[in-house]
């Protein structure tokens, strides 16, 4: 029989104080899962699908966008892996968050974020089932994503294991699949593939030379890079229920790098070395199927159909995953409805159910109101990542500081250069911000983060107020200790 408890009242008290509020979760993940997710976890739909509108828009100046969003995101991660290994939660930046700045800081970070997987669940979803729908004529699009919820409902809803097992073969199949493109890419460039003549520079700088739409089409390929990376995130949520969370953030974070290199500017590279960055095929089907099909691979496309299928369900799984221990998290600290804090068996059940649902309410919504309603909701969670990476870049800032002040051994990964390349981190952003404004497409997803934002802030902030409120007048200093009455 397996027990069920319910977080306390006073969890986000421990959470302010630095104490875990994990403690109820099993430590099921081991190493080579925690290794494997955070190697997988870079590669997904982003790369193998929405590169191609990015090489469309900046030809082969889209090596240099990856370049400059990819440090972006290694100084992220690196600030991430700095608070994580320190203080390994499973609510991740939203518990540094809130720590750092406040509990209305973590109650926004946290629910934003949980809303972008729950809504990305969905879109995987639908993509995973338009592929199986195209090998299997006639069968609906709806029923494929259904089966696909069940199945990973089960796995998330059965022990933390199951969840790494699924996610370290899904990783490894991404991850020899990638490494395959990037040696058959490699030796088509030096000329070594039979029937195969190396290229040399001229799809580098013929047809318009590097830059052959100018600094617009570059500002739009930097744009859709950036928002290519998502997923590195989850890795310092499963860290949590690993055998040992230190040990795993700091090695997950310290590969981040070349991890990067490899996978994406490697990639890109190569693709717009071989592949005219003008064939029309790189942006309707994909770059990877075009450089496949340009060396005359047979079955290109069925190939890469099945690669990205695996893409699709290993990200379906490991956002329900994130967005269950992000929920759980959040309520653990006061931050949610309590129903969804229960722990059985190990397992926040509730919450990887509701997490669920709500992702299949989603898919629901793209046939139900795909004119209104559902694009409202792609909108909304356009630059969600972007406002994480600021509230991560902020806590940073404050928790590096009073770590080194309070507890500088727990200091195992550190910010490079600490505090300058947090500021231009944070100067990165903030240009981001700004060339979404410029361009009309981004800019309504911008402004829909925006609100979403503003509303969860304000939500926040009436909570934390409330409950400031209750706490003075019952002579509680927060912690669930009485204050005692001062005498006259």
């Amino acid at each position: 029989m397996s027990r069920t408890s319910v977080s306390p009242p006073t969890a986000d008290s421990a959470a302010a104080s630095g104490a875990s509020t994990d403690s109820a979760l099993t430590h099921g993940l081991k190493q080579r899962h925690l290794s494997m997710i955070a190697l997988g976890g870079v590669i997904g739909a982003g790369l193998f699908v929405g590169s191609g509108a990015g090489i469309a828009a900046a030809g082969p100046s889209i090596i240099v966008a990856y370049m400059l969003s990819g440090l972006l995101v290694m100084l992220v991660m690196r600030m991430l892996g700095e608070m994580s290994a320190a203080n390994p939660a499973s609510g991740s930046f939203s518990v540094h968050a809130e720590r750092a700045i406040g509990p209305w800081a973590g109650f926004t970070a946290g629910w934003s974020f949980w809303f972008l997987l729950c809504v990305a669940v969905g879109l995987e979803g639908i993509g995973a089932a338009q592929i199986v729908s195209g090998w299997l004529p006639g069968t609906p699009e709806w029923a494929w994503v259904a089966l696909f919820m069940v199945i990973f409902l089960g796995t998330n809803l059965a022990a933390v294991k199951n969840f790494g097992e699924f996610e370290f073969w899904f990783a490894a199949l991404k991850v020899i699949a990638i490494t395959l493109f990037l040696v058959l890419g490699l030796l088509a460039i030096l000329g070594v593939l039979p029937d195969t003549d190396a290229p040399g520079l001229a799809n580098l700088t013929g047809d318009g030379g590097f830059l052959p739409k100018g600094m617009d089409g570059f500002i739009i390929g930097l744009l859709a890079s950036v928002f290519a990376y998502g997923g590195l995130e989850t890795v310092t949520i499963a860290a949590a229920e690993s055998e040992n969370p230190v040990q795993g953030v700091a090695k997950a974070v310290r590969t981040a790098m070349w991890r990067i290199a490899v996978f994406y500017i490697g990639s890109m590279a190569v693709i717009v070395t071989l592949v005219p960055w003008d064939n029309p095929k790189v942006a309707e089907v994909g770059p990877f199927y075009a450089m496949l099909d340009h060396l005359g691979v047979g079955s290109a496309a069925q190939i890469m159909n099945v690669v990205i299928l695996i893409a699709l369900l290993s990200a379906m799984n490991a956002n329900i995953y994130g967005a269950s221990r992000m929920a759980r998290s959040l309520v653990a600290r006061g931050q949610g409805p309590a129903v969804l804090g229960r722990i059985s068996s190990g397992v926040p059940r509730n919450a990887v159910l509701f997490s669920s649902v709500f992702g299949f309410l989603c898919v629901l919504l793209s046939y139900w109101r795909p004119d209104d309603v559902f694009p409202w909701l792609l909108n909304m969670i356009g630059a969600v990542i972007l406002v994480v990476w600021i509230f991560i870049a902020v806590s940073q800032l404050v928790l590096r500081r009073r770590t080194e002040r309070e507890a500088p051994e727990k200091l195992v990964v550190r910010m490079w250069l600490f505090p300058v390349l947090t500021v231009v981190a944070l100067a990165g952003m903030a240009g981001i911000f700004l060339l979404m404004l410029r361009q009309p497409d981004t800019r309504d997803q911008l402004l829909a983060t925006g609100a979403l934002t503003l509303v969860l802030i304000g939500i926040g902030l009436v909570r934390q107020r409330r409950k400031g409120n209750a706490e003075a007048s019952d002579g509680s200093d927060g912690s669930g200790a009485s204050i005692p009455a001062q005498r006259k």
